[in-house]
């Protein structure tokens, strides 16, 4: 007998899948102490393995339960708008560390580094460059998600789904120039603090790049699927709300590491 709900929240069915997950992120911390100290790998393997697989079925269910369920009303929906918010705030807070410990070591720099900056030995990246495309491809990228979000809203799926596509393909050529570009350095993470506060700073903010690529290819898919209406399309939202903070990031980047830094 199915009993009546007398209130606009969605309260999840029990689910196997957060110990799972937890297990695997166990298992990827002991593999990575295993890894470091005997070399053996396997632990961190199956671990990874497992906490990619969690992901992929714990999400599979979300969309479920938010498409042909029916269970994220409007109240449900505002309070994952507010949870990807906080999570974006959260974020911020992570990358102004790596810009506090940049200013940290360019405003005063110490005498181990010659005093000056950037260090001495160090020839830094010309931002007029590979970083000035990049910042034109991101920036490109963040006007055709915003075109799909507007596409979307207005129900012209085609075009979101060509808004959408360009925003992928930028993504991935701006991983490509990124990689390149670290290829091709003149200094590495080990050469001082310069090298670090540059490589952990881009790298991060690379690693945010990829995931965000991955959020809007999965959104491309459900687009496709007709998973996304006018009204209910909160997780490409959610994915445009993150894109758009990279982008921002990046511009922050570009100006106070590659640009002012150099």
């Amino acid at each position: 007998m199915k009993s009546t709900v007398y209130h606009p929240y969605h309260l999840v069915d029990p689910s196997p899948w957060p110990y799972i997950g937890a297990c695997g992120a166990l298992s990827i911390t002991i593999g990575s102490v295993v890894y470091f100290h005997y070399s053996q790998s396997w632990i961190l393997y199956i671990g990874a393995v497992t906490l990619a697989f969690t992901m992929i079925v714990w999400w599979r269910d979300v969309i479920r339960e938010a498409t042909f369920q029916g269970h994220h009303t409007l109240a449900v929906k505002q309070g994952l708008k507010y949870g990807m918010l906080l999570f974006i705030v959260s974020e911020v807070l992570f990358f102004f560390s790596f810009f506090w410990a940049f200013f940290h070591s360019s405003l005063s720099p110490t005498i181990e580094v010659g005093a000056v900056w950037p260090p001495q030995g160090i020839n830094p990246l010309n931002p007029f460059s590979v970083p000035l495309l990049n910042t034109a491809v991101l920036l490109s990228s963040g006007a055709t998600v915003t075109w799909a979000h507007h596409a979307i809203i207005s129900g012209r799926k085609k075009e979101a789904i060509k808004g959408l596509t360009c925003t992928v393909l930028l993504g991935v050529i701006f991983t490509g120039l990124q990689a390149m570009e670290y290829y091709e350095a003149p200094f590495a993470i080990s050469d001082s603090v310069y090298g670090s506060t540059f490589f952990v700073a881009t790298g991060f903010h690379g690693l945010h790049v990829l995931i965000g690529t991955t959020f809007l290819i999965v959104c491309l898919a459900r687009l496709i699927s007709h998973q996304f209406t006018r009204h209910h399309h909160i997780g490409f939202e959610a994915a445009s709300w993150y894109w758009h903070f990279v982008d921002v990031v990046w511009l922050f980047l570009y100006i106070c590491i590659y640009w002012w830094g150099a």
